[in-house]
């Protein structure tokens, strides 16, 4: 008797789905309130978008105000429960599967397929944005510790900057993935989320309430990458703009135009349902390699052609003043005491590292289902390396060669204020037309948004399969063509009604409000974890 069946007795969860029918399948709560709360979502905002825009910014801000400390708090604790299980020899060995379960994918398709889906979309977009940002106002230049856009500022930029890209986003993760990897390959529970929860609330998880539960994690999966999409399709709007050059691309301030970004969201989506119906095997592993390869070509030129020197000091002083400066960073809650700066300090901890917190506790659900369907045959101690802390290496190293090129040149002077007043979808394009001739310029930008496209692609790809997963109890074959595509156009119609009502802000509203109910599901998942792998069963493995 192997490991996963010698464990079943004590854990089970029964997920009835129909048999016939259009669902067939499916679980049909499952699979169709999320659809409905969705389409009504549309239609009150679609029939007043200003008063929806307002409304929503109205509950982002009473959400911030009143969770913001949860938010803080909750993500710190995933974060030294996930480090501890893979630092703690006795939870560190085991593997997500049975003693003889190899990976499934090779190590650099497991790390392509992480990243991508993780966050390979926002470092495309943040890798320039992020420090800059830092570069010019962060806590320290609040506080008056440092001034703005000097250079005494620069390793406190990327300080801030690293609290959002390092472990704590992918402890998000890695609670989820963890947590379903081990619950399904070693227990033999569905590879959904009720089944994290089921060592803390038993066989309620075979009914409603394990309803609600993968409902909750569907609704953030939407949301997150709602967000994720919207941000990637400006982006790609203003490549096209610094390609051709076609005015109708981008308007006042430098912003992507509505039109311009409906189109390009059209055509990602259809691209990711077409991708999607070829399943993980095919399409998905294909465009993760193909994500890394660019990525890597990307990364080498700016090491050839970018500020390089900079960069290796940047990247090793990072690490350092990262990890000094996490425990405090990741702890402390601001609060408006009526005494300057307080006010200025909340208003920044809501507008970033809140608003990140939420995003990526939203696209937990996602991301995290999806490590863990390509993490079995792992270790828990391989799992944090490969999933935790390697992808915070690797996102503090676009920081490094394309942010300090950007800060750098703010710095020399060459820049002028291009950069830093730069819409944020448009400024890794402005770094490149600085640094680069304007044929060279076009071509590296061909390259940019060839690979923003394939990022963009490969996480709706990803979570149109994830949803079609937990709507089916956690069958992993389930890419009917028809949900893939009724999924397509539910994610298209939601983004394009919410940009027109006001713009990104209306999108990240969304999400902050929506990821709160899932963080508390994933400290549940936490507790549960930790719980079951202290327990008596799981000290043979």
């Amino acid at each position: 008797m192997d490991q996963s069946q010698s464990s079943q007795s004590s854990l089970s969860v029964e997920i009835k789905t129909d048999k016939l029918g259009f669902y067939q399948g499916f679980n049909p709560v499952v699979a169709v309130v999320p659809k409905l709360l969705i389409i009504a979502l549309v239609i009150w905002v679609g029939l007043s978008p200003s008063e929806a825009g307002q409304v929503l910014l109205e509950g982002q801000n009473w959400s911030t105000q009143v969770f913001g400390g949860w938010y803080i708090y909750v993500t710190a604790f995933y974060t030294i429960v996930c480090l501890a299980l893979g630092l703690w020899p006795r939870t560190a060995r085991i593997k997500l599967g049975n003693v003889d379960d190899e990976p499934e994918f090779s190590f650099f398709t497991w790390l392509s397929m992480m990243f991508g889906a993780g966050i390979g979309i926002g470092m495309l977009t943040y890798s320039t944005a992020e420090p800059i940002f830092h570069f010019a106002n962060n806590p320290d230049t609040i506080k008056g510790i440092t001034d703005g856009l000097d250079e005494n500022n620069v390793r406190n930029a990327y300080k801030w900057a690293m609290l959002h890209y390092g472990l704590t986003p992918w402890a998000c993760y890695g609670i989820v993935g963890i947590s379903l990897g081990y619950l399904s390959y070693n227990r033999g529970l569905p590879l959904t989320i009720r089944s994290a929860l089921q060592p803390l609330f038993g066989r309620s998880m075979s009914g409603t309430a394990g309803h609600i539960v993968d409902i909750v994690a569907i609704l953030a999966t939407i949301v997150g990458l709602s967000v994720t999409i919207g941000y990637g399709v400006s982006q790609f709007a203003s490549g096209l703009f610094n390609i051709s050059g076609a005015s109708w691309l981008v308007g006042d301030g430098g912003k992507p135009t509505l039109f311009a970004q409906l189109l390009g969201l059209i055509m990602i989506i259809c691209a990711s349902c077409l991708s999607a119906m070829s399943g993980l095997q095919r399409g998905i592993k294909w465009l993760s390699n193909v994500n890394m390869g660019l990525s890597v070509f990307l990364i080498g030129f700016f090491i050839l052609f970018g500020a390089t020197l900079f960069a290796f000091k940047t990247f090793f002083y990072t690490i350092w003043d990262y990890l000094v400066a996490l425990p405090a960073m990741s702890m402390t809650v601001w609060t408006d005491t009526g005494e300057a700066p307080s006010a200025a300090l909340q208003s920044w901890q809501s507008a970033w590292s809140i608003f990140y917190w939420a995003w990526w506790i939203a696209f937990a659900p996602f991301v995290g289902l999806f490590l863990a369907r390509v993490s079995r045959g792992r270790t828990i101690r391989e799992y944090v390396i490969g999933a935790m802390i390697i992808p915070s290496l690797i996102c503090l190293v676009w920081f490094s060669f394309i942010g300090a090129t950007a800060i750098d040149l703010e710095l020399s002077g060459v820049a002028k204020g291009a950069i830093v007043t730069a819409d944020i979808s448009a400024q890794l394009f402005e770094t490149i037309n600085l640094i680069l001739s304007p044929t060279l310029a076009i071509g590296l930008s061909i390259v940019i948004v060839i690979l923003l496209m394939t990022f963009l692609v490969t996480s709706a790809d990803s979570g149109i399969l994830i949803i079609n997963t937990l709507a089916s109890g956690g069958n992993q074959s389930q890419k009917q063509a028809k949900h893939v595509v009724i999924w397509g156009i539910l994610f298209s119609v939601l983004i394009g009604v919410l940009l027109a009502a006001g713009g990104m802000g209306a999108l990240r509203s969304v999400m902050i409000i929506g990821a709160l109910p899932f963080s508390v599901v994933m400290a549940l998942m936490a507790i549960s974890l930790v719980k079951v792998l202290l327990s008596k069963d799981s000290q043979s493995e």
